[in-house]
């Protein structure tokens, strides 16, 4: 698996955050890692953007990104609006390839959900998965809902027969609510893919130390971590810190 491409069933999902969660877990792992953010909105140059926060909390990263827009709006209109080129897939095959010659691990990971347009043509970080041949790992949210975006995005993925890696919950909340805990059973009947890890809510503000440490534990052994599914149902439910 040396390209894994990272999209979210939506906006604010915890993406960025199990992005970097991956990454430490590689890193600790001993493999070299780098990180390409595919279009980066609503950052001005010279800013943090995305792939900045996973190097900060991962650790030694290479980063890069395919583009840049100021405002925070869908990569296509992003792009229009400032008078600037758009992300092509082909751009992020390529620099996706480029990164994977040189690293063990190269995360992709997209702007928002999977069908997001990057360009006017209509093109997508579904049409990136496919061209690479890469496996996509799905973040989800933990409450109600959803079931039905997580469907939605893994019924595309088979559709265009790109594997679905699995699913992490990108923020595990401290008391889950009652649809929160029946979405652990439900996620991976839903998605036809394992259940591989749950974020707590919040490790994004750990010191970077902390959340390297931590991170092995957040995820399944799939993505170089110890987290297992079965003890998160009998643990009553709770993301371990």
């Amino acid at each position: 698996m040396p390209i894994l491409v990272i999209t979210g069933t939506g906006t604010e999902v915890g993406k960025t955050v199990t992005t970097a969660a991956v990454a430490a877990s590689a890193l600790a792992a001993g493999r070299t890692v780098a990180v390409l953010k595919a279009a980066q909105t609503g950052v001005r140059p010279g800013e943090r953007g995305d792939a900045d926060e996973v190097a900060r909390l991962a650790g030694p990263v290479t980063t890069a990104e395919c583009a840049r827009y100021p405002e925070p709006l869908a990569p296509a209109t992003a792009a229009r609006r400032a008078g600037l080129p758009p992300v092509r897939p082909y751009d992020v095959v390529e620099a996706a390839q480029k990164l994977a010659a040189e690293h063990d691990l190269v995360l992709v990971e997209g702007a928002g959900g999977l069908l997001v347009r990057f360009d006017e043509a209509g093109g997508t970080l579904a049409d990136v998965a496919e061209a690479l041949r890469a496996p996509v790992l799905v973040v989800a949210s933990a409450g109600l809902g959803t079931l039905n975006t997580t469907e939605l995005t893994a019924r595309e993925l088979r559709a265009r027969g790109v594997e679905l890696l699995g699913v992490v919950i990108g923020g595990w909340p401290d008391a889950p609510d009652l649809a929160m805990r029946c979405n652990v059973t439900d996620l991976p009947d839903v998605a036809g893919a394992p259940l591989l890890g749950a974020l707590p809510t919040g490790v994004g503000a750990l010191a970077p130390a902390e959340f390297r440490t931590a991170a092995p534990g957040w995820l399944a052994a799939r993505l170089d971590g110890t987290w297992e599914a079965s003890a998160f149902r009998e643990g009553a439910l709770t993301a371990p810190r």
